[in-house]
Protein backbone atom coordinates (compact mmCIF):
# COMPACT_ATOMS: atom_id res chain seq x y z
CA UNK A 1 0.00 0.00 0.00
CA UNK A 2 2.64 2.79 1.05
CA UNK A 3 4.52 1.55 -2.40
CA UNK A 4 1.75 2.23 -4.69
CA UNK A 5 1.20 5.58 -2.60
CA UNK A 6 4.79 6.35 -3.03
CA UNK A 7 4.48 5.32 -6.67
CA UNK A 8 1.34 7.88 -6.84
CA UNK A 9 3.01 10.77 -5.78
CA UNK A 10 5.70 10.41 -7.56
CA UNK A 11 3.17 9.79 -11.06
CA UNK A 12 1.64 13.54 -9.93
CA UNK A 13 4.73 14.82 -9.32
CA UNK A 14 6.42 14.19 -12.80
CA UNK A 15 2.60 15.01 -14.39
CA UNK A 16 2.69 18.71 -13.02
CA UNK A 17 6.44 19.10 -14.58
CA UNK A 18 5.40 17.91 -17.76
CA UNK A 19 2.32 19.64 -17.39
CA UNK A 20 4.39 22.65 -16.95
CA UNK A 21 7.37 22.20 -20.05
CA UNK A 22 4.64 21.79 -22.09
CA UNK A 23 2.53 24.80 -21.31
CA UNK A 24 6.33 27.18 -21.61
CA UNK A 25 6.86 25.00 -25.24
CA UNK A 26 3.22 26.04 -26.00
CA UNK A 27 3.82 29.76 -25.54
CA UNK A 28 6.73 29.55 -27.31
CA UNK A 29 5.01 27.57 -30.37
CA UNK A 30 2.30 30.48 -30.05
CA UNK A 31 4.88 33.10 -30.70
CA UNK A 32 6.76 31.53 -33.82
CA UNK A 33 3.20 30.84 -34.87
CA UNK A 34 2.26 34.51 -35.01
CA UNK A 35 5.55 36.03 -35.82
CA UNK A 36 5.80 33.71 -39.39
CA UNK A 37 2.22 33.85 -41.47
CA UNK A 38 3.30 30.82 -43.61
CA UNK A 39 2.40 28.93 -39.61
CA UNK A 40 -0.51 30.55 -38.83
CA UNK A 41 -2.30 27.23 -39.39
CA UNK A 42 0.42 25.31 -36.80
CA UNK A 43 -1.65 26.79 -33.79
CA UNK A 44 -5.36 25.95 -34.73
CA UNK A 45 -3.56 22.52 -35.42
CA UNK A 46 -2.22 21.87 -31.85
CA UNK A 47 -5.20 23.69 -30.77
CA UNK A 48 -7.24 20.84 -31.86
CA UNK A 49 -5.10 18.10 -31.37
CA UNK A 50 -4.71 18.72 -27.61
CA UNK A 51 -8.42 18.61 -27.22
CA UNK A 52 -8.71 15.36 -29.54
CA UNK A 53 -5.94 14.23 -26.88
CA UNK A 54 -8.10 14.01 -24.25
CA UNK A 55 -11.32 12.74 -25.81
CA UNK A 56 -8.81 9.88 -27.10
CA UNK A 57 -7.56 9.27 -24.19
CA UNK A 58 -10.83 9.62 -22.58
CA UNK A 59 -12.67 7.15 -25.06
CA UNK A 60 -9.42 4.76 -24.57
CA UNK A 61 -10.67 4.53 -20.71
CA UNK A 62 -13.77 2.98 -22.08
CA UNK A 63 -12.91 0.95 -24.78
CA UNK A 64 -8.96 0.22 -24.44
CA UNK A 65 -8.66 -0.32 -20.21
CA UNK A 66 -12.13 -1.49 -19.23
CA UNK A 67 -13.24 -3.44 -22.61
CA UNK A 68 -16.48 -1.75 -23.14
CA UNK A 69 -17.05 -1.18 -27.28
CA UNK A 70 -18.73 2.38 -26.67
CA UNK A 71 -19.66 4.83 -30.11
CA UNK A 72 -21.52 7.42 -27.43
CA UNK A 73 -18.26 10.39 -27.66
CA UNK A 74 -20.18 12.76 -30.03
CA UNK A 75 -23.27 12.62 -27.87
CA UNK A 76 -21.29 13.54 -24.77
CA UNK A 77 -19.08 15.83 -26.71
CA UNK A 78 -22.86 17.42 -27.87
CA UNK A 79 -23.75 17.84 -24.05
CA UNK A 80 -20.23 19.38 -23.27
CA UNK A 81 -20.24 21.81 -26.51
CA UNK A 82 -23.60 22.92 -26.19
CA UNK A 83 -23.33 23.80 -21.75
CA UNK A 84 -20.32 25.58 -22.20
CA UNK A 85 -21.80 27.91 -25.09
CA UNK A 86 -25.16 28.26 -23.29
CA UNK A 87 -23.22 29.33 -20.31
CA UNK A 88 -20.61 31.48 -21.39
CA UNK A 89 -22.09 33.90 -24.23
CA UNK A 90 -21.81 37.21 -22.54
CA UNK A 91 -25.56 39.10 -21.38
CA UNK A 92 -25.68 41.78 -23.89
CA UNK A 93 -25.11 39.28 -26.84
CA UNK A 94 -27.61 36.90 -26.12
CA UNK A 95 -30.33 38.72 -27.39
CA UNK A 96 -28.19 38.51 -30.65
CA UNK A 97 -27.72 34.70 -30.67
CA UNK A 98 -31.18 34.01 -29.69
CA UNK A 99 -33.10 36.40 -31.71
CA UNK A 100 -35.62 34.06 -32.99
CA UNK A 101 -36.48 33.18 -29.11
CA UNK A 102 -36.57 36.67 -27.26
CA UNK A 103 -32.88 36.02 -26.10
CA UNK A 104 -32.72 32.31 -24.89
CA UNK A 105 -34.35 31.44 -21.01
CA UNK A 106 -30.46 31.56 -19.53
CA UNK A 107 -29.52 35.37 -18.95
CA UNK A 108 -26.17 35.33 -17.57
CA UNK A 109 -22.94 34.48 -18.16
CA UNK A 110 -20.81 32.23 -15.35
CA UNK A 111 -17.69 34.48 -16.94
CA UNK A 112 -19.47 37.69 -16.64
CA UNK A 113 -20.35 36.64 -12.76
CA UNK A 114 -17.21 35.52 -11.56
CA UNK A 115 -15.37 38.90 -13.18
CA UNK A 116 -17.59 40.91 -11.23
CA UNK A 117 -16.90 38.93 -8.13
CA UNK A 118 -12.91 38.71 -8.68
CA UNK A 119 -12.15 40.79 -11.27
CA UNK A 120 -11.94 40.89 -14.75
CA UNK A 121 -8.15 39.06 -15.04
CA UNK A 122 -8.91 36.70 -13.05
CA UNK A 123 -12.60 36.22 -12.96
CA UNK A 124 -13.59 35.08 -16.20
CA UNK A 125 -10.74 32.01 -16.11
CA UNK A 126 -12.36 31.04 -13.02
CA UNK A 127 -15.11 30.97 -14.63
CA UNK A 128 -14.54 29.19 -18.10
CA UNK A 129 -13.13 26.73 -15.44
CA UNK A 130 -16.22 26.31 -14.05
CA UNK A 131 -17.86 26.21 -16.74
CA UNK A 132 -15.54 23.20 -18.14
CA UNK A 133 -16.52 21.20 -15.24
CA UNK A 134 -19.94 21.88 -15.33
CA UNK A 135 -19.79 20.26 -19.29
CA UNK A 136 -18.65 17.16 -17.70
CA UNK A 137 -20.56 16.76 -14.73
CA UNK A 138 -23.60 17.26 -16.94
CA UNK A 139 -22.32 14.90 -19.91
CA UNK A 140 -21.51 12.35 -16.34
CA UNK A 141 -24.91 12.86 -15.31
CA UNK A 142 -26.34 11.85 -19.19
CA UNK A 143 -23.97 8.71 -19.23
CA UNK A 144 -25.04 7.60 -15.59
CA UNK A 145 -28.24 8.21 -17.03
CA UNK A 146 -28.20 5.99 -20.66
CA UNK A 147 -25.60 3.37 -18.83
CA UNK A 148 -27.96 2.26 -16.19
CA UNK A 149 -29.78 0.32 -19.36
CA UNK A 150 -26.89 0.08 -21.99
CA UNK A 151 -24.07 -1.34 -19.73
CA UNK A 152 -26.07 -4.39 -19.86
CA UNK A 153 -25.72 -5.35 -23.63
CA UNK A 154 -22.25 -6.00 -24.42
CA UNK A 155 -20.22 -6.32 -27.45
CA UNK A 156 -21.14 -4.86 -30.83
CA UNK A 157 -24.90 -4.43 -28.88
CA UNK A 158 -23.35 -1.87 -26.40
CA UNK A 159 -21.60 -0.31 -29.46
CA UNK A 160 -25.31 0.33 -31.80
CA UNK A 161 -26.86 1.57 -28.00
CA UNK A 162 -24.58 4.50 -27.46
CA UNK A 163 -24.26 5.39 -31.34
CA UNK A 164 -27.76 5.81 -30.78
CA UNK A 165 -27.83 8.08 -28.14
CA UNK A 166 -25.16 10.19 -30.21
CA UNK A 167 -27.94 10.74 -32.77
CA UNK A 168 -30.63 11.28 -30.09
CA UNK A 169 -28.96 13.88 -28.36
CA UNK A 170 -28.62 15.51 -31.32
CA UNK A 171 -32.33 15.34 -32.84
CA UNK A 172 -32.83 16.49 -29.15
CA UNK A 173 -31.15 19.89 -29.12
CA UNK A 174 -32.25 20.76 -32.46
CA UNK A 175 -35.94 20.38 -31.40
CA UNK A 176 -38.01 23.52 -31.39
CA UNK A 177 -39.46 23.06 -28.09
CA UNK A 178 -35.68 23.41 -26.59
CA UNK A 179 -34.45 26.26 -28.82
CA UNK A 180 -35.15 29.09 -26.01
CA UNK A 181 -32.21 26.90 -24.49
CA UNK A 182 -30.20 26.02 -27.13
CA UNK A 183 -31.03 28.01 -30.14
CA UNK A 184 -32.51 24.84 -31.51
CA UNK A 185 -30.85 24.28 -35.02
CA UNK A 186 -28.95 28.05 -35.80
CA UNK A 187 -25.56 28.54 -33.88
CA UNK A 188 -24.39 29.44 -30.59
CA UNK A 189 -21.73 32.19 -30.86
CA UNK A 190 -20.08 34.94 -29.32
CA UNK A 191 -19.20 32.99 -26.39
CA UNK A 192 -16.04 33.01 -24.15
CA UNK A 193 -12.77 31.03 -25.40
CA UNK A 194 -9.61 29.97 -24.61
CA UNK A 195 -7.55 32.90 -26.99
CA UNK A 196 -4.32 31.19 -26.46
CA UNK A 197 -2.84 27.60 -26.61
CA UNK A 198 -1.43 27.45 -22.90
CA UNK A 199 -4.72 27.38 -21.59
CA UNK A 200 -5.48 24.42 -23.75
CA UNK A 201 -2.53 22.48 -22.79
CA UNK A 202 -2.78 22.80 -19.02
CA UNK A 203 -7.21 21.89 -19.00
CA UNK A 204 -6.17 19.02 -20.98
CA UNK A 205 -2.66 18.28 -19.25
CA UNK A 206 -4.30 18.53 -15.99
CA UNK A 207 -7.39 15.74 -17.40
CA UNK A 208 -4.81 13.36 -18.37
CA UNK A 209 -3.03 13.22 -15.43
CA UNK A 210 -6.23 12.25 -13.52
CA UNK A 211 -6.77 10.06 -15.94
CA UNK A 212 -3.10 8.46 -15.81
CA UNK A 213 -3.42 8.65 -11.76
CA UNK A 214 -6.84 6.51 -12.31
CA UNK A 215 -5.50 3.84 -14.40
CA UNK A 216 -2.71 3.16 -12.38
CA UNK A 217 -5.01 2.86 -8.78
CA UNK A 218 -7.21 0.03 -7.46
CA UNK A 219 -9.41 1.37 -9.55
CA UNK A 220 -7.55 1.16 -12.84
CA UNK A 221 -6.54 -2.59 -12.41
CA UNK A 222 -10.37 -3.64 -11.65
CA UNK A 223 -10.86 -1.66 -14.81
CA UNK A 224 -8.39 -4.18 -16.70
CA UNK A 225 -9.23 -7.31 -14.87
CA UNK A 226 -12.74 -6.86 -16.23
CA UNK A 227 -11.43 -6.41 -19.46
CA UNK A 228 -9.46 -9.44 -19.57
CA UNK A 229 -11.66 -11.72 -18.49
CA UNK A 230 -15.27 -10.95 -16.51
CA UNK A 231 -15.99 -14.30 -14.95
CA UNK A 232 -12.26 -14.05 -13.10
CA UNK A 233 -12.72 -10.44 -12.17
CA UNK A 234 -15.83 -11.32 -10.54
CA UNK A 235 -14.63 -14.21 -8.78
CA UNK A 236 -12.24 -12.00 -7.24
CA UNK A 237 -14.82 -10.13 -6.13
CA UNK A 238 -14.61 -6.88 -8.18
CA UNK A 239 -18.22 -5.76 -8.81
CA UNK A 240 -18.98 -5.66 -12.37
CA UNK A 241 -21.62 -3.15 -12.65
CA UNK A 242 -20.45 -0.85 -10.00
CA UNK A 243 -16.84 -0.28 -12.23
CA UNK A 244 -18.63 -0.86 -15.82
CA UNK A 245 -20.63 2.15 -14.36
CA UNK A 246 -17.44 4.17 -13.27
CA UNK A 247 -15.24 3.87 -16.04
CA UNK A 248 -18.69 4.76 -18.05
CA UNK A 249 -19.10 7.76 -16.27
CA UNK A 250 -15.64 9.12 -16.12
CA UNK A 251 -15.04 8.82 -19.60
CA UNK A 252 -18.24 10.94 -20.22
CA UNK A 253 -17.03 13.36 -18.07
CA UNK A 254 -14.02 13.77 -19.74
CA UNK A 255 -15.69 13.67 -22.70
CA UNK A 256 -18.22 16.50 -21.92
CA UNK A 257 -15.02 18.77 -20.84
CA UNK A 258 -13.39 18.22 -24.40
CA UNK A 259 -16.63 19.31 -25.59
CA UNK A 260 -16.34 21.82 -24.12
CA UNK A 261 -12.86 22.65 -25.15
CA UNK A 262 -14.08 21.86 -28.68
CA UNK A 263 -16.68 24.32 -28.58
CA UNK A 264 -13.55 27.10 -27.52
CA UNK A 265 -11.54 26.10 -30.72
CA UNK A 266 -14.74 26.21 -33.27
CA UNK A 267 -15.59 30.03 -31.92
CA UNK A 268 -19.41 28.58 -32.60
CA UNK A 269 -21.67 25.26 -32.05
CA UNK A 270 -23.85 24.01 -34.23
CA UNK A 271 -25.33 20.24 -33.54
CA UNK A 272 -24.93 18.84 -37.07
CA UNK A 273 -21.25 18.89 -36.70
CA UNK A 274 -21.32 16.69 -34.19
CA UNK A 275 -22.29 13.43 -36.19
CA UNK A 276 -21.04 9.83 -35.70
CA UNK A 277 -18.02 10.98 -37.81
CA UNK A 278 -16.76 12.88 -35.15
CA UNK A 279 -16.64 9.62 -32.94
CA UNK A 280 -15.43 7.45 -35.52
CA UNK A 281 -12.26 9.29 -35.61
CA UNK A 282 -11.45 9.34 -31.86
CA UNK A 283 -12.01 6.00 -32.24
CA UNK A 284 -9.58 5.49 -34.88
CA UNK A 285 -7.22 8.10 -32.74
CA UNK A 286 -7.28 4.48 -30.43
CA UNK A 287 -6.56 2.17 -32.55
CA UNK A 288 -3.89 3.90 -34.10
CA UNK A 289 -2.12 4.41 -31.09
CA UNK A 290 -2.80 1.36 -29.09
CA UNK A 291 -5.68 0.48 -27.94
CA UNK A 292 -4.83 0.59 -23.97
CA UNK A 293 -2.03 3.34 -24.33
CA UNK A 294 -2.43 7.09 -23.35
CA UNK A 295 0.86 7.51 -25.00
CA UNK A 296 -0.15 6.05 -28.15
CA UNK A 297 -3.62 8.25 -28.05
CA UNK A 298 -1.81 11.24 -27.08
CA UNK A 299 0.65 10.86 -29.96
CA UNK A 300 -2.04 9.85 -32.51
CA UNK A 301 -3.95 12.46 -32.00
CA UNK A 302 -1.48 14.86 -33.38
CA UNK A 303 -0.30 13.08 -35.97
CA UNK A 304 -4.02 12.26 -37.39
CA UNK A 305 -4.53 16.00 -37.09
CA UNK A 306 -1.31 17.09 -38.35
CA UNK A 307 -1.76 14.63 -41.20
CA UNK A 308 -5.35 15.62 -42.50
CA UNK A 309 -5.35 18.98 -41.96
CA UNK A 310 -1.61 20.59 -42.68
CA UNK A 311 1.40 18.37 -43.79
CA UNK A 312 -0.36 16.92 -46.33
CA UNK A 313 -2.55 19.91 -47.23
CA UNK A 314 0.04 20.45 -50.62
CA UNK A 315 -1.46 17.65 -52.10
CA UNK A 316 -4.92 19.68 -52.71
CA UNK A 317 -2.97 22.33 -54.98
CA UNK A 318 -3.65 21.03 -58.72
CA UNK A 319 -0.49 23.61 -59.24
CA UNK A 320 1.75 21.21 -57.54
CA UNK A 321 1.01 18.35 -60.23
CA UNK A 322 4.74 17.54 -61.71
CA UNK A 323 5.39 16.61 -65.06
CA UNK A 324 1.75 16.98 -66.51
CA UNK A 325 0.17 14.46 -64.11
CA UNK A 326 -3.40 15.12 -62.89
CA UNK A 327 -3.05 13.40 -59.91
CA UNK A 328 -3.71 16.21 -57.43
CA UNK A 329 -6.52 17.49 -56.29
CA UNK A 330 -8.62 18.83 -53.75
CA UNK A 331 -9.43 15.88 -51.16
CA UNK A 332 -6.42 13.87 -52.78
CA UNK A 333 -4.77 14.15 -49.00
CA UNK A 334 -7.10 12.22 -47.90
CA UNK A 335 -6.74 9.30 -50.09
CA UNK A 336 -3.23 9.41 -49.55
CA UNK A 337 -3.75 9.99 -45.48
CA UNK A 338 -6.11 6.81 -45.90
CA UNK A 339 -3.22 4.58 -47.19
CA UNK A 340 -1.17 6.08 -44.34
CA UNK A 341 -3.49 4.57 -42.30
CA UNK A 342 -3.46 1.30 -43.82
CA UNK A 343 0.27 1.03 -43.50
CA UNK A 344 -0.11 1.44 -39.55
CA UNK A 345 -2.74 -0.79 -39.13
CA UNK A 346 -0.80 -3.87 -41.16
CA UNK A 347 2.48 -3.19 -39.96
CA UNK A 348 1.19 -1.95 -35.92
CA UNK A 349 -1.26 -3.96 -35.67
CA UNK A 350 -1.47 -3.48 -31.72
CA UNK A 351 -1.40 0.11 -32.89
CA UNK A 352 2.18 2.45 -32.53
CA UNK A 353 2.24 1.70 -28.45
CA UNK A 354 0.21 -1.50 -28.20
CA UNK A 355 -0.31 -1.04 -24.43
CA UNK A 356 3.14 0.27 -23.66
CA UNK A 357 3.38 3.77 -22.24
CA UNK A 358 6.63 5.96 -22.50
CA UNK A 359 8.26 4.83 -19.22
CA UNK A 360 7.85 1.19 -20.16
CA UNK A 361 9.74 2.06 -22.79
CA UNK A 362 13.09 3.84 -21.42
CA UNK A 363 12.51 1.18 -18.81
CA UNK A 364 13.05 -1.64 -21.41
CA UNK A 365 16.34 0.30 -22.51
CA UNK A 366 17.47 0.48 -19.28
CA UNK A 367 17.15 -4.04 -19.26
CA UNK A 368 18.37 -4.00 -22.13
CA UNK A 369 21.94 -1.96 -21.30
CA UNK A 370 22.07 -4.22 -17.75
CA UNK A 371 21.33 -7.47 -19.86
CA UNK A 372 24.72 -6.26 -22.39
CA UNK A 373 26.49 -5.55 -19.33
CA UNK A 374 26.15 -8.57 -17.74
CA UNK A 375 27.52 -10.73 -21.16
Amino acid sequence: MMKTKNNSAKTLLMGLVVIAVLAVLSVGAEAIANSASSLSIMLAVLKKATVYALLAVSMNLLNGFTGLFSLGQAGFMLVGAYTYAILTIPAAKRAGVYQYYDGGVVKFSIPEVFSGVLGESIGPVVGMVLTLVICGLLAAFFGWLIGLPVLRLKSDYLAIATLGFAEIMRTFIQFEGFAPLTNGSNTLRQYTTFKHLYPYVIVVGICILILVLLINSTYGRAFKAIRDDEIAAEAMGINLAKHKMMSFVISSFFAGVGGGLMAMYMSSVQAKGFTSAMTYEILLMVVIGGIGSISGSIIASFLFIGCSEWWLRFLDDPANNIGGLSLLAPGFRMVVFSVFIMIVVLFFRRGLMGDKEFPDLFRRGKRQKKGAAGK
